[in-house]
């Protein structure tokens, strides 16, 4: 017999083929809370009109049961109502600690957990949402008006729309941004490898336009020029998943590289492949100021070498004869998604502060940050004091690879700290490089015990964050935009982070031509992310963070901004706002006196010295 979830979703399927109907619906068309503005987006439509509920706020104090009521209800009351992309609670009389309507897109829940019994008269009648985001939320129900099931079935069905065979909501999503460059065309591939000198006599770009030779790799990538198409085949035969040393980026004066790749498949029985150690050769060649490669591998010895027994492993000097080996000693995704957990019961709902430091501690997620920065400073290092290329890779490729080659060449290059050079950044390093953003996030996925999500992404992210508090003016851009990233990494509102692949976003699914892209609502919107700090002149050097513990800092502003009780008196946006005006008024008092100085200049009235120049530093 057909369950009512799988009703709806048939029904829902049947709505969505005949010519999506409801996808297009204007909301307001549907009913809504009265008297409440809300902003909606082009393509959203109302799926559960508005049920009155009890937002079961941690943060506010017991709100005794009233004595005519036959069950517990306690919280804040308002209305709540679904869409197709989040689900919305409007309170009917906002207070200190619910001041505004609380807002979940759907693709950012976790999981959905029922709350009591219809019989129950002590327990709390309702639905408890967890979230992605570091925040759990419930919702107490009255059990008269019956209208649980539907709200729970609802919920389960739009806000797992992969696992219900529906959409995602960036397909349906039909904003436009047609004042700004599209966010599709920021990152090209060849353009960014001619940024950085490639192609030229050492290095050639190999295309992979069809993706058979790797189906994780990107359509363009850069390899010694000296190999082969044949030897090419050979080195992928023994990289794991066929990825073999592609180049993510080259100094421009001494000409050392980053590469990065998979581990290579030398098993117990120490398998070799002459094409794989010429091909490291090659590499080293290719550095004329280089004394050998160093190999950095991101895992722990030990479980580099347990990998021998699934025949992986690492490259042994005795076959490689111009490296040096290095393990980073960095967790594998299962370390860093229990750590997440851990952190999450620390800040939320409720925090502990005589135990605050120590139970941060317990955590052990800023020694996961603190490592994964210091291993990418000494990969920095290498390549920037001692003119050494790098080949990074830990198992696949695709995780702790990603995060050190990333933040090295944050560290290295000052155009990947500017919001457009940042963009290009992602999209070169862990969007076209294959990080599986699809089962790390899971995205429309109701499986929340998948062993294949980790918060690696986050880890990068908060690296950076982490950059931004040591170096403040060496930023183009904000803390904002680095939570709006994590934000809609998680609403899959944009199709950017969509899919395990840029064989699966770009040529399969082509959400370039179906989807908004992210970097089109960011760049609409610059100023709420540029840092008002920036100082462009003084911001082309090389940094080098501190990697000590006590620099490292829990990044209060994104896992801890539900609690009301953290937020700064004024909010970031508008210290943002505010920064920015002072810095355009110095701005104009500075050309108004570059101009008068050079009419009386002109004029005869005043003299330059000798030798002087008239040119002034952007501020």
């Amino acid at each position: 017999m057909e369950s009512s979830l799988e009703m709806s979703v048939r029904q829902e399927r049947l709505m969505t083929n005949n010519a999506g109907a409801s996808s297009t619906l204007d909301p307001t068309a549907a009913k809504e809370p009265e008297n409440v503005v809300i902003d909606w987006i082009p393509g959203e439509s109302i799926k559960r009109p508005s049920d009155i509920a009890y937002y079961n706020c941690p943060y506010s104090k017991p709100q005794q049961r009233s004595s005519s009521l036959p069950y517990s209800v306690s919280g804040v009351k308002g209305v709540l109502l679904i869409t197709n992309y989040r689900l919305i609670f409007v309170p009917n009389n906002p207070n200190d600690l619910i001041d505004r309507t609380i807002e979940v897109p759907l693709s950012t829940i976790n999981r959905i957990e029922k709350m009591g019994s219809q019989t129950s008269r002590k327990e709390i009648y309702g639905i408890e949402i967890f979230c992605k985001d570091m925040r759990n939320l419930k919702f107490c129900l009255t059990p008269e008006s019956r209208s649980r099931k539907n709200i729970y079935d609802k919920l389960q069905l739009h806000a797992f729309q992969v696992s219900s065979g529906l959409p995602l909501f960036a397909f349906e999503n039909k904003s436009q941004y047609e004042d700004v460059e599209s966010g599709w065309e920021i990152y090209n591939a060849e353009k960014e490898l001619k940024r950085i000198g490639v192609p030229n006599d050492l290095w050639k770009i190999y295309e992979n336009s069809s993706y058979q030779f790797c189906d994780t790799y990107p359509s363009h990538f850069a390899v010694p020029a000296k190999i082969s198409d044949e030897d090419l085949r050979r080195v992928a035969d023994f990289r794991s998943r066929g990825r073999i040393p592609a180049l993510s980026w080259r100094h421009p004066t001494t000409e050392a590289v980053i590469m990065r790749c998979s581990q290579p498949m030398v098993g117990l029985s120490g398998r070799r492949c002459k094409e794989d150690e010429a091909y490291i050769e090659a590499v080293f060649n290719a550095n004329p100021n280089g004394n050998k490669v160093y190999i950095f591998d991101a895992r722990p010895n030990m479980n580099a070498t347990a990998n021998k027994t699934k025949g992986g492993g690492f490259e042994e000097s005795s076959a490689y004869s111009s490296i040096e080996l290095y393990f980073f000693h960095i967790h594998n995704i299962h370390v860093m998604r229990e750590g997440l957990r851990k952190l999450k019961d620390v800040v939320f709902p409720t925090i502990d502060e005589q135990r605050w430091l120590s139970n941060i501690e317990s955590t052990q997620w800023l020694n996961h940050i603190k490592q994964i920065l210091w291993a990418a400073l000494r990969v920095a290092e290498k390549v920037e004091s001692s003119k050494e290329s790098v080949v990074i890779h830990c198992s696949d490729g695709w995780d702790r690879t990603a995060q050190l080659t990333s933040l090295a060449m944050l560290m290295l290059d000052p155009y990947y700290r500017t919001i457009r050079g940042f963009i290009v950044l992602i999209e070169k390093e862990w969007l076209s490089f294959g990080h599986k953003f699809s089962q790390r996030v899971g995205h429309g996925d109701r499986n929340y015990t998948d062993a294949d999500r980790s918060p690696v992404f986050l880890q990068f992210i908060d690296c950076v964050w982490q950059l931004t508090q040591q170096f403040p003016v060496n930023f183009e851009f904000n803390e904002n935009l680095l939570i709006t990233i994590m934000d809609h990494l998680y609403s899959c509102r944009f199709g950017t982070f969509l899919y395990n692949s840029e064989r699966e976003r770009l040529r399969e699914e082509r959400v370039q031509d179906k989807t908004p892209s992210l970097w089109s609502f960011i760049l609409h919107s610059a100023d709420e992310y540029t840092n008002p700090l920036f100082a462009e002149y003084s911001s082309q050097c090389v940094l080098y963070p501190a990697t000590t513990l006590r620099r490292i800092k829990l990044w209060i502003a994104y896992y801890v901004r539900w609690n009301p009780t953290m937020h700064p008196q004024e909010s970031m946006l508008s210290q943002t706002v505010a920064l920015t005006n002072i810095r355009d008024q110095l701005k104009k008092i500075r050309d108004d006196l570059q101009r008068q100085f050079e009419h009386k200049e002109k004029l005869g009235i005043i003299k330059s010295k000798k030798g002087a120049t008239s040119k002034t530093a952007v501020i």
